[in-house]
């Protein structure tokens, strides 16, 4: 049997999702169905979810409830739900408060509002600039922080919109083409920012399985054509010594990560 696992949040429930997600992948075998409540935000809310806790709680298993609620006395109401209440917000802050001998604002919506109106601007341009430069098109390289590049369907244009929301960072990225693999060099276009090239490849039956999915019993798809591009691709990143990366078993998150690290590239945001 499903456990319900409930993200309750005043806000978006974006960290209570994220914070939550991650330790629930440590167990294995278990089964989980997530519900997110979000913009818990008055009295009244705080009572239909835990109405909502306890109506799951009376058709199974004990839920599970990862709660970023910020105002204590909604926090109050929640804790009197039928559940395992998992407070990820008092976790941190109060060691915090007593480590900095200061007290929070307790303020909601501090992370992901749009308090911060600069770091709003720099995500909404750095989005707009990768949608731009999607798979080869715009081409202002001359402002990207990083292009990637590899055979298509390897991850790039989702890793590159992944960075701009996340960290604000401008990235472009190239699709290799046949003419390219063939010449075996580099695009003329992207000679000169080779410094900011960043490849990632991914195994061939992945591969086909991901072409397969969007034409399927093509020869874009045939394992013929999946093996020499991909032999063509890594070819041509070895020749150039470029950093490159192996997608396949990595999530967006990893990728982009992984990709910072290495390069070096600064994140302009905290997500």
């Amino acid at each position: 049997m499903s456990r319900t696992v409930f993200f309750v949040s005043d806000q978006t429930g974006v960290t209570a999702e994220t914070l939550g997600h991650s330790l629930m992948t440590q167990f294995e075998g278990q089964e989980f169905r997530p519900v997110t409540l979000p913009f818990v935000s008055s009295l009244d809310k705080a009572e239909e979810a835990v109405r909502r806790i306890n109506r799951a709680a009376s058709q199974g298993l004990r839920p599970i409830v990862f709660s970023t609620l910020v105002q204590d006395d909604l926090r109050e109401i929640l804790m009197g739900a039928n559940a395992l209440f998992l407070d990820l917000f008092s976790t941190f802050v109060g060691p915090l408060e007593r480590e900095l001998d200061a007290r929070s604002t307790h303020r909601a919506g501090r992370a992901h509002g749009m308090a911060d109106l600069a770091a709003y601007t720099t995500r909404i341009e750095a989005t707009n600039f990768s949608l731009a430069n999607d798979d080869g098109s715009g081409g202002d390289y001359a402002h990207a922080d990083v292009v990637l590049i590899g055979v298509s369907r390897v991850g790039k244009t989702p890793t590159c919109v992944y960075m701009a929301l996340q960290y604000g960072v401008f990235a472009a990225n190239y699709p290799l083409t046949e003419d390219d693999l063939e010449a075996g060099r580099l695009p003329p276009r992207l000679e000169p920012y080779r410094a900011k090239l960043f490849a990632l490849t991914i195994r061939p039956e992945r591969l086909q399985q991901i072409r397969n999915e969007r034409r399927p019993d093509s020869r874009y798809a045939s394992r013929q054509q999946v093996l020499y591009e991909l032999r063509a691709a890594e070819a041509l990143f070895s020749r150039y010594a470029l950093p490159w990366l192996d997608t396949t078993e990595c999530s967006i998150e990893e990728i982009a990560s992984r990709i910072l690290n290495t390069s070096g590239i600064e994140r302009r945001l905290r997500p």
